[in-house]
């Protein structure tokens, strides 16, 4: 993965105001980087982001914002091919683990495929706040992904 990355948000209703707290406090960081983000959450980060940056100097350009479906409209399976095309470096999932979700096997599927490609997620603010202020987030970084292929050969 590149210094600049594409890095994904993503964030369930009893969660998006810590999402969209934690975007204010690391606009600064992420304001240069592709922010790729399903449904409201997309909305939001860019409302948020805009407030932060507007009548500041700080950047040239303005931060370039995806926005996917809603996560049980597809959003979630969107993210989950990106991740698994190599076009996601950093998943951050804030998921509401106390409240059902009508599309959890799609939740699921995302989180199976992060892991899968080893893709740095975090599924709280804390991690969040640990990756973001990693001396590895802003640099290049080539992750170790495991080759699965003898999954496809092996017999039944």
């Amino acid at each position: 993965m590149q210094a600049l990355k594409n890095i994904a948000l993503v964030a369930h209703d009893n969660r998006k105001k810590d999402m969209i707290e934690w975007v204010e406090w690391n606009f600064a960081i992420l304001a240069s980087h592709t922010l790729i983000c399903t449904g409201t959450t997309g909305t939001l980060v860019e409302q948020a982001l805009a407030d932060k940056v507007k009548g500041t100097d700080i950047f040239d350009k303005e931060t370039k914002i995806i926005k996917l479906r809603s996560g049980p409209l597809g959003g979630d399976q969107q993210l989950g091919a990106m991740i698994a095309e190599g076009k996601i470096d950093v998943l951050f999932f804030f998921w509401d683990p106390m409240q059902p979700q009508p599309h959890d096997v799609d939740v699921k599927a995302l989180l199976r495929i992060a892991v899968l490609y080893n893709t740095p997620t975090a599924c709280n603010r804390a991690t969040a706040d640990f990756m973001i202020s990693s001396s590895l987030f802003d640099k290049e970084y080539q992750a170790i992904v495991k080759d699965y292929s003898e999954y496809l050969t092996r017999k039944l």
